[in-house]
This record gives structure tokens, sequence and C-alpha cells, in this order.
């Protein structure tokens, strides 16, 4: 179940491709499939604010407001851990398309889960999600989890054979993925590096705060018009970046 070779160095494009279909999600435009319910180009917010205002629950104001404040929540954990996490590891380990390492990493977040970028990546996914048509974010969703775990599973062999014991015990004290409200290993005195990390994390906290700026006019359009530039200033931003040496250590 682990991620191949190629699945790991080209993670990124293939996050890019599941966000992309997430967005667009082009079967819908398949006629057989026209009166299937859910399978709509009508964001997910909109599909889900009538759901609720429909059954009583709320008004379809308020329901907007209900899922916009969910999605910044979760837009907003997310970019935390991603930035945290890289702030660590470094952001020129983060964006390496190969596993490197000399030392094992377990200062930050990863005493309270062992893959924090990975998962400040899902809760993204789920803040975003709204602004997909609903089988689109049921498929980014899934599927970015689904290549999370991945991801995790192929990591780890490498961290058992290159360090042993320490890794198998930082292991069975460090959840996957759940992370812990308290520390559950010492930690190792890495130093972190905040600037470079907000650097090449830049898109997360951009994503947030075009939510916050321009959610409350309920319109889906211009927020994935901005999230789309925040996207290109992001790519921008990581091309400048340096490579990772060959001695430190990705525990993504």
């Amino acid at each position: 179940m682990q991620a191949t070779g190629f699945e790991y160095r080209f993670r990124f494009p293939i996050h890019a491709v599941i966000y992309v279909l997430g967005f667009t999600a082009p079967w819908i435009f398949v006629p057989a499939l026209a009166d299937v319910p859910g399978f709509t180009g009508s964001s997910t917010w909109l599909i889900f604010s009538s759901m609720l205002a429909s059954q009583g629950w709320l008004t379809f104001s308020a329901a907007t407001i209900v899922l916009l404040l969910v999605a910044l929540l979760f837009t907003a954990f997310g970019a935390v851990l991603r930035i945290w996490g890289s702030a660590y590891v470094g952001s020129s380990v983060v964006k390496s398309p190969t596993m490197h390492g000399a030392a094992m990493l377990a200062d930050g977040p990863y005493r309270r889960t062992r893959n924090p970028l990975y998962l400040g990546t899902l809760l993204h996914t789920l803040g975003v999600a709204i602004l997909m048509p609903p089988s689109g974010a049921l498929f980014a969703v899934v599927l970015l989890w689904i290549f999370q775990v991945r991801l995790a599973l192929a990591e780890e062999p490498f961290l058992a054979a290159r360090f042993g014991q320490p890794y198998l015990d930082y292991k069975a004290a460090v959840s996957r993925f759940l992370p812990s409200l308290t520390p559950q290993v010492p930690a190792a005195g890495a130093q972190p590096h905040w600037i470079q990390s907000l650097l090449g994390e830049i898109y997360f906290p951009a994503a947030f705060f075009v939510l916050a700026i321009f959610g409350w006019s309920f319109n889906a359009q211009p927020i994935r018009q901005g999230l789309l530039i925040s996207l290109g200033v992001w790519l921008i931003v990581r091309g400048l970046l340096p490579r990772a040496s060959q001695d430190t250590f990705l525990l993504a």
C-alpha cells in the first residue's frame, strides 16, 4: 500500500492533479450522470448551505457563515502545521523529490505527530473543498487522504532501516497522523527556521487569508481566483529556495 518511488518523487504534481480534478470535476459533464445526486457544478458550499436551510436547522445565510468558519478553521490549522513542520525539517527538504538523512528529527510538531506536513495538507484540503463541486470535494479529500497514507508508509521502512531502534521507539510513542495534545517524546534540540518556512509554505497562509477576506462575499469564484494566484506565487517562491543538502532528512 506504500507509495512507489515514482509517486514519492512526483508527489507535488500528483497533488496538483488531484486538486485540479477536484475543482473542475470533469465527470459532471457526462450526460449519463446529469441526474445523479451530487454530480452538479455548484459548489459544496452552496449545496450544503441549501441542505441545512431546507432541513430548518439554520437559515441559508447562517449556514453559509457556519460553513465558511469551519473552512477557515481547517485552513488555519493546516497552515500552522505546514509552517511549524517545515520550520524544523527545512523548506528545501520539503520540496526535495528524494529522501535524505543523517539524523532523525523529533522536534516541534514531530513530537506530537509523525506526519504534520501531510496532516496539514489534508486539513487544508478539507477547508478548500467547500469551493469544489460535491463530487469533486469527495474525490479530492478521499484521494488526498489515501495518497498521504501511502507517502507516510513509504517513508517508514526507510526510517526504520536508517535509524533502527531509536526510530522504532519514536514510532511507538508518536501517532502517525492523529496529533497528541502534549509532546510524546523529548525535544532533540533542533532549531526552527521560521522565515524560510513561511516563504516555503506561503500558499497555505495565503489561502487562509483569501478565504477570510473574500469569503464574506459568499461568492466562490473570486476565492478560487485568489487561491490560483496564491498557488502561482508559492511556485515562484519555492523555485527560488535552495535545494536540500544530503545531510538532512524528511520526516513529513
